[in-house]
């Protein structure tokens, strides 16, 4: 028997320099293996032969074999990838909620690194990297032509050590370098507080190790303030995944015991599996519940979920659940929609196979794969409408994104989707005034806080100016 770690979202938005998963420990027996194709064996031996023999200069043999795997993998879909022993021990330290490196929520875009969002209170956060920066060189190397994971590289290094930075700020259209010392980051997932009397505001950044317990902790404190509490939001956007048990469990701190949460579906018989609200399903520790400090109110207070764009994987099955079972209203827009599973298969030499096996499903088997989860109430950004959401991706727009089940090829929306992202490219070009930044998450200001307040009070909302046209893109329910 050997181990594997199921995932529910890499970070589709953005990797944290470096990568970030959701995972389940499992146990698994090896499938029987098909005979291999030898034909195809022998091209590879001969291509390999004639680059190491022809090739300008000399190459390093395993680092041909490493590119051939690699090469393999990728070419699956976006998600699956293989881990050399430094980027698997980087993969387990994110997960772990720390990593060295300069504190950014990042993809690529256009041939550069796009900041998705500075961590609050890392070197990039305190030397005023925005949304939206490109960055353009690292040291005095191009990114351009680089993977996502050479970028996360280059970045990551020891504590105190320094990078080199250019960074093209495509709202003021100009280029500036920027020099930041690399540190420990560590991850603040679970934020919450009291945003009006009787209403409480609990934000889950991503889903880590500790992402329950800071969650439990969080929510007691609330309670604490007001044990009559009136209403909750539960802020999930950008919230790009993190470990399928806490997903789980965090759907199940407001679900009935024992309903299922989500489901997935894939080749293999272990793929094919129900979670459930109950510990079995999310505990760590045989015989122990960590929920069981939470108040029973928080199975009944009225609750709204906030979602956007970049709210993927573990955070849309949290959405899904709450939302199929009618224990929450979801608010915002529609959500990235990265719904496959992936494992992690240790290889020897300490290094891993991150393959996607299953594609999971909301308790009412809606497939979350390339069309996300449909909010009840649709939000804009602000109370004048969207600011940047055209020019945010999403999982269908993704080279070779797995299809999903209940996705639909549809050539005339997608090419209204790309002209309205090109629209907003060129005016924000011409614009001479640089739009105003999106107010921080949690503030006075933050508007789609404010409806999903007005929602929990019984007041009116403010829905999206563009509803009708976001609500056609929502996949039928079965």
């Amino acid at each position: 028997m050997g181990s594997k770690l199921k995932l529910a979202g890499i970070l589709a938005v953005g990797a944290l320099a470096g990568a970030l998963t959701t995972m389940q420990l499992t146990a698994v027996a090896r499938s029987a293996m098909a005979p291999l194709p030898l034909e195809e064996l022998q091209q590879l031996a001969a291509v390999f032969d004639r680059v190491k023999a022809e090739y300008v200069e000399p190459v390093d043999e395993k680092k041909l074999l490493n590119d051939a795997i690699s090469g393999m993998v990728s070419g699956l879909d976006p998600h699956s990838q293989y881990l050399d022993k430094k980027t698997l021990k980087e993969f387990r330290e994110n997960t772990g909620g720390k990593f060295v490196g300069i504190g950014i929520e990042m993809s690529m875009e256009e041939g550069a690194v796009k900041v998705v969002s500075p961590i609050e209170g890392s070197p990039a956060f305190r030397v005023g990297l925005k949304s939206g920066d490109m960055i353009t060189r690292i040291d005095d190397t191009p990114v351009r032509g680089m993977t996502v994971d050479q970028a996360v590289k280059r970045m990551r290094g020891e504590p105190n050590t320094k990078v080199n930075l250019t960074v093209f700020r495509k709202l003021e259209s100009r280029s500036f370098p920027v020099t930041i010392v690399r540190e420990e980051i560590r991850m603040q997932s679970v934020r919450a507080r009291m945003v009006d009397p009787g209403y409480g505001w609990v934000r889950v950044s991503q889903f880590q190790e500790r992402t329950v317990e800071d969650f439990v902790r969080k929510v007691e404190d609330l309670y604490k303030q007001d044990p009559n509490l009136k209403g909750l939001v539960l802020d999930l956007r950008n919230d790009p995944g993190g470990l399928l048990d806490g997903a789980i469990a965090l759907s199940a701190a407001f679900l009935p015991d024992n309903v299922v949460v989500v489901t997935t579906n894939g080749q293999l018989a272990e793929s094919r599996a129900t979670f459930r609200a109950s510990p079995q399903y999310y505990s760590r520790r045989a015989g122990s519940d960590p929920l069981k400090k939470l108040p029973a109110a928080l199975k009944s207070v009225p609750l709204v979920v906030l979602v956007n764009e970049g709210s993927a994987s573990a955070s849309e099955i949290v959405a899904g659940a709450l939302q199929d079972h009618k224990r929450a209203t979801i608010m915002g827009a529609q959500t990235f929609g990265k719904g496959s599973v992936q494992t992690v298969r240790p290889l020897p030499g300490d290094t891993a196979l991150k393959i996607t096996t299953a594609r999971y499903y909301t308790p009412k088997g809606k497939s979350i794969q390339a069309t996300g989860i449909m909010p009840d109430v649709l939000l804009d950004e602000t109370a004048e409408g969207n600011v940047f959401a055209a020019l945010r991706m999403r999982e269908a727009d993704l080279n070779k994104h797995l299809t999903g089940t209940d996705e639909k090829q549809d050539a005339e929306r997608e090419k209204a989707r790309e002209e309205a992202r090109r629209r907003l490219e060129e005016q924000l070009a011409k614009s001479k005034e640089p739009p105003k930044p999106l107010p921080e998450f949690g503030t006075a200001e933050d508007f789609p806080l404010q409806q999903a307040l007005n929602q929990l009070r019984g007041l009116p909302v403010q829905a999206s100016k563009t509803a009708p046209e976001q609500r056609a893109e929502a996949p039928k329910e079965k």
